[in-house]
């Protein structure tokens, strides 16, 4: 049996870095981590969708549409972090979210 790397996987199965496909796929995964990052700050803080959606001044369809990657911009998530009072730290290199 010949074992692969998971960087070996996801080449043979994705697509090389720099192909439209992988850089698909990696743009998606950084967008629902971000989401995710969002909704475990949310349930930290004990707030519902709508009541964080109150304090950002949108409607609770929008919360959820955030943590689950859509509708993802700078603002928006920075607006996210700031309305429940969670510093955030961001890598534009899409490598990492650090939350304070």
């Amino acid at each position: 049996m010949e074992l692969y790397t998971h960087e070996e996987m996801l080449d043979r199965v994705v697509g090389e870095k720099g192909t439209p496909r992988r850089d698909a796929m990696e743009a998606e995964l950084q967008s629902y981590l971000i989401g995710e990052a969002i909704k475990q700050a949310r349930k930290a803080k004990n707030l519902t969708q709508e009541q964080l959606g109150e304090l950002m001044g949108v409607q609770r369809a929008q919360v959820s549409r955030i943590e689950n990657g859509h509708n993802l911009t700078i603002g928006t998530i920075v607006r996210a972090f700031k309305a429940m009072g969670v510093s955030a730290a961001f890598s534009f290199d899409g490598t990492s979210l650090s939350l304070c």
